[in-house]
C-alpha cells in the first residue's frame, strides 16, 4: 500500500476537494482505497459518507491514532472519519509518541488489505500532520496563487518541527515530495499570469503532465467542484455541462497525480466508465 499526505500549513485551498478527487479517482479504476481523514473539521468525511461509495470504519481517526488499532473492515473503499477530538491530541505532549506508532502501526497491519491511502490533514502544525507524514510515502501539498497560501508551502517545507524537512532527516527518510498543486486557478488574465510566474519561480517542485514548458498540474475555480463537495456527488458523474467541463481541465492533473501516488502503469487516462 502506498499511502499519500494532502497537506499544507494554509487552510482552505481545497485540500480536502483534491482528496475526495483522488479517493473516488483511484477506487473507480479497481484499486483497493483506504480513506482517512485527519482534519477535525471532516469536509473530507462528509464528502465521502455522502456519496454512499465507502464503507465507515467505525473507529474514528483519532482512535487510530489513541488505540493499537489492527484490523479495517473487509471492503474495498474503506473511510476512516474525522472528528472533533482529533483537536485534542496536540494538547496531549506526553502521548505524541503513541500517537504516532499507532498510527504507523495500524497502517502496516492493513498494508496488504488495499492498495492506496489518502490522507487529509488539518492547516495545523500538530502532531496529526506530524505522525502521517511520518508514515506516508509521499506528500502533495495544493496552494492558492497568493502570498499567504504560498507561505503556507514555506512552512511544510521549512517548519521547525513538522516541516518536510525536518520529518524526511529524523522520521521518514522515504518521504517523497510529490509536489505543489496550483489550486482554485481563476480563468482571468492576472491568475493566469501568476500562474505562468509560479510555473517559472517553482518549476522543479511543479508536477508536469506533458512534455511542454509549463505543462503541469494545477486546479480550476470552478463552482462544480463545491457543488460535488457540498453534495457527495463525484465530479465526472454529474450531469451538468458546467461538471464536465471542470473534469475535462482538470482530469490530466488529477490522473497524473493518483499514477505518481500508486506508482503503478494500470491507471489509465480518462474518466472512469
Amino acid at each position: 500500500m502506498k499511502t499519500l499526505v494532502i497537506a499544507n500549513h494554509k487552510g482552505g485551498v481545497g485540500k480536502s476537494a483534491i482528496a475526495t478527487m483522488l479517493a473516488h479517482f483511484l477506487a473507480q479504476r479497481g484499486l483497493r482505497v483506504l480513506a482517512i481523514d485527519l482534519d477535525h473539521q471532516s469536509n473530507f468525511s462528509s464528502a465521502i459518507v455522502r456519496s454512499a461509495r465507502a464503507r465507515l470504519f467505525e473507529v474514528s481517526a483519532d482512535g487510530l491514532m489513541t488505540n493499537a488499532v489492527t484490523a479495517a473492515p473487509n471492503a474495498t473503499f474503506v473511510l476512516v472519519p474525522g472528528g472533533p477530538a482529533l483537536i485534542g491530541l496536540e494538547r496531549q505532549a506526553a502521548l505524541h509518541s503513541p500517537f504516532a506508532r499507532n498510527l504507523r502501526g495500524f497502517l502496516r497491519a492493513v498494508n496488504d488489505r488495499f492498495d492506496v491511502c489518502v490522507v487529509d490533514t488539518n492547516p495545523n502544525p500538530d502532531i496529526r500532520m506530524i505522525a502521517a507524514l511520518a508514515s506516508a510515502d509521499h506528500v502533495l501539498s495544493p496552494f492558492e496563487l497568493n502570498q499567504e497560501a504560498m507561505d503556507g508551502v514555506s512552512a511544510l517545507l521549512n517548519h521547525e518541527r513538522v516541516g518536510l524537512r525536518k520529518i524526511k532527516t529524523v522520521l521518514n527518510p522515504n518521504l517523497n515530495f510529490m509536489g505543489l498543486l496550483p489550486t482554485k486557478v481563476e480563468a482571468t488574465p492576472f491568475q493566469r499570469a501568476n500562474l505562468q510566474q509560479v510555473v517559472q519561480q517553482y518549476r522543479e517542485r511543479l508536477i508536469p503532465i506533458g512534455p511542454e514548458l509549463g505543462q503541469v498540474a494545477w486546479i480550476p475555480k470552478r463552482s462544480a467542484v463545491a457543488e460535488a463537495q457540498a453534495q457527495g456527488e463525484v465530479l465526472w458523474e454529474m450531469k451538468k455541462s458546467a461538471a464536465r467541463d471542470a473534469w475535462k481541465e482538470m482530469e490530466p492533473s488529477i490522473s497524473r497525480i493518483a499514477a505518481l501516488a500508486t506508482s503503478t502503469a494500470a491507471i489509465r487516462d480518462g474518466a472512469a466508465a
